[in-house]
């Protein structure tokens, strides 16, 4: 792999003195010097709104932000330029279906299954929208080894079953689960999908249309990109559909005193002045990460995984919680005795950059009776020398406690 780690300037960088070591990538990757370069440029020379604009600058943004549209139907292999939604991120995305897909289709009775392994951002939306609407969550349980149990979620399918809601990978486990067995399975019994992709669409090839994916929802700042700017993939004919979830400009055909009509997707769910510069940094991102390949990013990735693994079974006392043989690259864990806040503050002074909590996924830490793990996950630019440190300043602070 060439030399990725040069085109991050963050990772020139020292903490407490110590060089960087970022191992929080599930919760942000880092961002190429070009895309920073990409949003630079637009605020230095190209500053101005889209759409219906008169003067060449709204001209050419507009060019530029549909372009960028382009770049993302494209990445997710989308069948249509107007089923590429700009958000602020997976959160809005899921709001925005649970909010006007759920609101529109659900009734009493009806239910919506999820998984043990999610988010909180693709819970909450669900136990909103099922509380209105009378309908109930269903819950599919993990292993013990984090792996989505695929027999009890067969069992759970029903004709009641309208929705089904689940992440591709685990944010707090590294799991990679069988999304497109999940959706064939749902579709049988005539329910849609909707796919987390937040921290999948940085290590695996998308492809909505392979899958077949009613929804997919993923945010720019887990891919290289900008914070504030995310996508939802929508099936056209869904999206046709669906109320708009927000009222405003841009949103509209006509408006009057009496009634307003709504503009077609996508224009019918982004109201308002979009996050322009965000978009182009994203699509970006996007061509950056082609750039590399994804088949490069995920062998480096599954090594690393690998690595890690071992390195850190050897630590006595150290436990993995999550042990599936198919992940992203994300090591949760816990050390006998160390609180894992503790323990992130410790090797915080070495220069690790590690996350440490809940990792908004409270219901999985009930279900392994914990209150918290610490997470290393990586990505591109980390080394195998990075995590032997990790190990190395893990025993340290173990002994120091």
């Amino acid at each position: 792999m060439r030399n990725i780690r040069a085109d991050f300037p963050i990772l020139d960088r020292k903490i407490r003195g110590e060089k960087l070591v970022y191992l929080d990538n599930a919760a942000s990757t880092l961002k190429p010097l070009a895309v920073i370069d990409r949003i630079s440029d637009y605020y230095r020379n190209e500053s101005s709104n889209v759409h219906r604009g008169a003067h060449y600058l709204s001209a050419e943004g507009t060019v530029a932000y549909e372009s960028s549209r382009e770049t993302v139907r494209s990445f997710i292999n989308a069948k249509e330029l107007s089923e590429v939604i700009f958000t602020r991120g997976t959160t809005e995305s899921i709001n925005l279906v649970a909010q006007t897909y759920g609101r529109a289709n659900l009734k009493s009775g009806d239910e919506i299954i999820i998984s043990e392994l999610e988010h909180h951002s693709n819970i909450v939306p669900w136990q909103m929208i099922a509380e209105e609407k009378g309908a109930k969550l269903r819950v599919v349980p993990v292993t013990d080894a984090g792996d989505f149990d695929f027999g009890v979620y067969k069992s759970t399918l029903s004709n009641r079953t309208k929705i089904v809601a689940v992440s591709w990978a685990s944010n707090t486990l590294g799991t990679i689960l069988p999304v497109k067995e999940i959706i064939e399975a749902a579709h049988k019994v005539g329910a849609k999908v909707l796919i987390d992709a937040a921290q999948a669409v940085s290590h695996l090839v998308t492809d909505v249309q392979a899958l077949d994916c009613d929804f997919l929802a993923f945010s720019g700042h887990k891919i290289f990109g900008p914070y504030g700017i995310g996508i939802l993939y929508g099936k056209l004919e869904l999206l046709e559909a669906m109320p708009p979830y927000q009222g405003g400009g841009s949103m509209i055909a006509e408006v009057t005193f009496e009634k307003t009509t709504y503009a077609a997707s996508p224009q019918r769910f982004e109201a308002g002045t979009p996050s322009i510069a965000d978009a182009l940094g994203l699509a970006t991102a996007l061509n950056y990460l082609q750039s590399i390949g994804l088949e490069q990013i995920k062998s480096h990735g599954d090594e690393i995984l690998k690595h890690a693994t071992a390195k850190l079974s050897e630590i006595k006392g150290l436990k993995i919680i999550g042990t599936s043989l198919n992940k992203v690259p994300i090591v949760s864990f816990v050390i006998d005795g160390i609180h894992p806040s503790d323990l992130g503050s410790i090797i915080d002074h070495k220069g690790i950059a590690i996350r440490t909590g809940h990792h908004c996924t409270q219901p999985l830490m009930k279900r392994y009776g914990i209150p918290a793990t610490a997470r290393a996950s990586f990505s591109i630019y980390n080394t195998l020398e990075e995590v032997d440190f990790l190990q190395q300043s893990l025993i340290q602070a173990k002994e120091f406690f």
